[in-house]
């Protein structure tokens, strides 16, 4: 029977294996205190742990939550680093950590239940902090969505007037309206229509002109009044 140390042991082990972001095995075997302190205090500022653990608690825990894929990183002298924010971070703090002391061997990592090998983990340090990428995401977004954002207000505002519009356009004639229609029409008739005095005028006047005779001088007449004339005016020659 297991003691009671190894139980909690691996119940530990498998609460850190199942809440971290990732996992990261490496072989530490020949760093010194000194080195393995700055090792720690590097991971800690990029929030993750550096645990040392008999590797075969480390398996049966792993056996426990079903990933015996990651069985073969737990061999031998190793160091699990539990990532508790983003993993890239991490992956680049031991990355560069190694190449400046090359007793510290990344054998791999496990990122959620994948198991990533040793040339996969260099390519995760490459990528840019989860802030960066967050904040290239939001600016290549932004813009967009603030136009979506206004195309979407002002759909509502055109909606309405386009709604308001239809409904001047076929709103029924108002009472007051049609009552003035007669109105004005009655007015114009009475416009056109000659006061009564004025029209007994024009037919008095009319009248008049019929009734004037009309006088015709033949060309004898004339004669007869050029000769009267003639002789009135010299009838005064003969007195003298």
């Amino acid at each position: 029977m297991p003691r009671p140390e190894k139980v909690q042991a691996v119940a530990d082990i498998s609460e850190r294996l199942s809440t971290a972001q990732a996992v990261f095995a490496a072989e530490y075997a020949g760093l010194s205190v000194k080195e393995q302190q700055q090792l720690r205090r590097a991971l800690r500022a990029a929030d993750s742990e550096f645990r040392v653990y008999k590797m075969t608690l480390a398996r049966r825990a792993a056996s426990d939550l079903g990933w015996s894929d990651a069985l073969d990183l737990l061999v031998g002298p190793t160091g699990l680093t539990f990532a508790n924010g983003d993993a890239a971070a991490v992956a680049k703090v031991l990355r560069d950590f190694a190449k400046d002391h090359t007793k510290l061997v990344i054998k791999g990592a496990l990122l959620g239940t994948e198991v990533l090998p040793p040339e996969r983990v260099s390519e995760l340090a490459d990528l840019e902090p989860r802030e960066v990428l967050l904040s290239r995401i939001a600016g290549a977004f932004k813009a967009p969505m603030a136009s979506m954002a206004g195309l979407f207000a002002a759909m509502p505002r055109n909606l309405a007037t386009m709604i308001q519009q239809l409904i001047d356009k076929t709103a029924p004639v108002p009472d007051s309206a049609e009552a003035t229609a007669p109105a004005v029409a009655e007015a114009v008739i009475v416009e056109e229509t000659p006061p009564e005095g004025a029209a007994s005028l024009a037919g008095t006047t009319a009248e008049a002109s019929e009734a004037k005779p009309t006088i015709t001088e033949s060309p004898a007449d004339e004669a007869e009044i050029m000769e009267t004339t003639t002789e009135n005016t010299a009838a005064p020659a003969e007195e003298e």
